[in-house]
């Protein structure tokens, strides 16, 4: 997708896309950043997680420039977000967790009008509206007003809108919120589409899994500072384990495996299921060796399902921690 003449970048292509550091934002006697640092290089999704007042909204109203750091400093596609904010709003897309359309007109009606505000002439507005159209499948529904279309197709609009002006930085404030299952992966498809095209995405989300599936990296803050940070996998392995869960058919065999697995140095818990156990397995090795203590007290087991922690796991470990108990910020 080309962006329009004006919106294009300027220079070389970035390395960092967002560049944060020991940003602070204070309203009154609220802290609502306290010095987060945070880089997302071009081309990568970096998922912003916390619970509701850490401080996520805060950070992309100062990287959008609607709201100014009370210190430090953020730049965005190269531009400091205070100095040069007026290139800054020019590169970015920016949609939040509800649709800044105009309900009383159409689909390609509200595209032109937007990139017509950005300076497009007609017939460059009224080509980036059919494009994006396609892009988002609402070529069919182009002249309906946007108050007739679903809550999906309602997303959808509002994202491509956030798109007319061709940025290579977007931020996503929930952009998922209040959409069904089909709807919230035809957006995973798009957003994965935008960054496979070289944008980077900063997307905060309530939803786990979102998170897990999309970002290359995350993080994660509470009370306005970044409690922890990395990979999917590196958040994964910092807080869980890998565990086992072994299935027997009969209860006797349960009883029995039990009890072999604590002679074998494991520790067999409940699996919260009908006659199965989970059992932390760090290791490749420690897994052949639980398989060698079922084979030699004669058991086999039904199913044995081998598994990662889970981001919910991490994100609740994390938060159960006094340091990062939420408080009243934005």
């Amino acid at each position: 997708m080309a962006p329009l003449p004006h919106a294009a970048g300027g220079g070389a292509r970035m390395s960092a896309a967002i560049e944060v550091r020991g940003l602070a934002k204070r309203y009154r006697d609220v802290v609502a950043l306290a010095g987060v640092d945070l880089t997302v290089p071009q081309g990568t999704v970096h998922g912003l997680l916390g619970h509701n007042g850490a401080g996520k909204t805060t950070l992309v109203d100062v990287l959008a420039t609607r709201a100014r750091p009370s210190a430090g400093t953020a730049r965005v596609a190269g531009l400091d977000v205070v100095r040069q904010a007026r290139h800054v709003r020019r590169r970015i897309g920016l949609t939040g967790q509800y649709a800044s359309i105009d309900e009383q007109l159409g689909g390609r009606d509200n595209l032109v009008l937007l990139a017509r505000l950005l300076g497009a002439r007609r017939a460059e507005a009224r080509a980036r509206a059919d494009e994006l159209l396609q892009l988002f499948g609402l070529t069919a529904s182009a002249t309906r007003p946007a108050r007739t279309y679903s809550g999906g197709m309602r997303r959808r609009l509002d994202l491509a809108a956030a798109l007319v002006n061709g940025p290579r930085v977007i931020l996503l404030d929930e952009p998922t919120t209040g959409l069904d299952p089909a709807g919230r992966l035809d957006l995973w498809r798009i957003v994965r589409a935008l960054v496979q095209d070289g944008a980077a995405v900063l997307l905060t989300t309530q939803y786990l899994d979102e998170a897990d599936r999309l970002s290359d990296t995350i993080t994660v803050l509470s009370r306005g500072r970044v409690v922890a940070g990395g990979t999917p996998a590196e958040l994964k392995h910092r807080v869980g384990r890998r565990s086992a869960t072994v299935r027997f058919a009969a209860a006797a065999d349960l009883e029995a495996a039990g009890r072999a697995l604590r002679r074998g140095g494991f520790r067999p818990a409940p699996a919260g299921e009908r006659r199965a156990v989970t059992v932390p397995v760090e290791r490749a090795g420690e897994l052949a060796a639980l398989v060698r203590v079922l084979d030699d007290a004669g058991l086999e087991p039904d199913e044995l399902l081998v598994a990662d922690p889970t981001l919910d796991e991490v994100y609740l470990a994390l938060m159960s921690d006094p340091a990062a108990t939420p408080e009243a910020v934005r």
